[in-house]
């Protein structure tokens, strides 16, 4: 037998681990898997009960989809994902987190899941990858299916800022024609498409407005034991907010963080 098959079987010899990472060409168990629950997670009520409807028909062995999770950085789509592995660990549901690089290792990854009880999300974070990159003829496969019939135990869920996962070059533009008084996309812009089209569930997340924001901002600060809520707090809170141009999840999380550190170290 293959030594890494062999790594990977070993894997699985502790039945209490929920989470792995593909590295090196093993399994690495996650010890401290994130504990972040659905009920958590505001402000993204409709793609919570899509992939959930989806997660559980795929835990169910149902007919699922590979699921794509696209939009503004700091939305939940990351963190959606852990909440579920939460949500259903109790039925067979197991997470395996794949780096964008080593998606070309997929047959091998997926190789020791085969047959097994537990119900595997691959989970690629943050992915993005080039035209000719290896990975992308591995997950093209993964997603549609080669000469190998599919693990019906094993579905992707990623997650990117990019809706068709590859760059888009300024040269992308000049391959567009027109036929017919229509516009055409030229081959690099199909090929983006294509594989985005894989993934039989998209979800978008957008970015927050300022009174979603804000609701995030209290729910953490509650969640911190930090009730108090005034005008100063609030104009504290937009004011992180402009900092980093941004106004998402993440960025309410991070201040409720500081503001109620900050609290508890002038509290005598």
């Amino acid at each position: 037998m293959d030594p890494n098959t062999t790594s990977c079987l070993n894997a699985f010899d502790t039945p209490d681990t929920l989470a792995w990472r593909w590295r090196q060409g093993r399994l690495q168990p996650v010890t401290a898997v994130d504990r972040t629950t659905l009920a958590s997670l505001l402000g993204i009520e409709r793609q919570k009960e899509l992939l959930r409807r989806n997660t559980e028909q795929f835990v169910r062995g149902l007919p699922c989809n590979h699921a794509l999770l696209t939009g503004a950085r700091g939305t939940g789509k990351s963190t959606l994902v852990k909440a579920l592995l939460n949500a259903y660990a109790d039925q067979g549901l197991r997470l395996i987190e794949v780096a964008p690089h080593d998606l070309a290792e997929l047959p091998d990854i997926v190789a020791p899941l085969r047959g097994r009880p537990e119900r595997f999300i691959l989970y690629v974070d943050d992915f993005s990858v080039a035209s000719q990159d290896p990975a992308l003829i591995a997950l093209k496969t993964a997603l549609d299916g080669g000469i190998e019939e599919a693990a019906d135990n094993v579905v992707i869920y990623a997650t990117s800022n990019r809706r068709f996962l590859m760059p888009t070059l300024q040269a992308d533009n000049r391959e567009y024609q027109w036929i017919d008084d229509e516009v055409h996309p030229g081959e690099s812009t199909e090929e983006k498409i294509s594989l985005s089209e894989r993934f039989g569930l998209w979800l978008s997340f957008l970015a927050f407005n300022q009174d979603d924001y804000l609701m995030l901002v209290r729910h953490h600060l509650q969640a911190l034991n930090c009730p108090e809520w005034n005008d100063s707090v609030r104009g504290e809170a937009l004011r992180w907010a402009q900092t980093r141009a941004s106004r998402s999840g993440r960025v309410a999380r991070q201040f409720a963080r500081d503001h109620a550190g900050r609290q508890r170290l002038n509290t005598p």
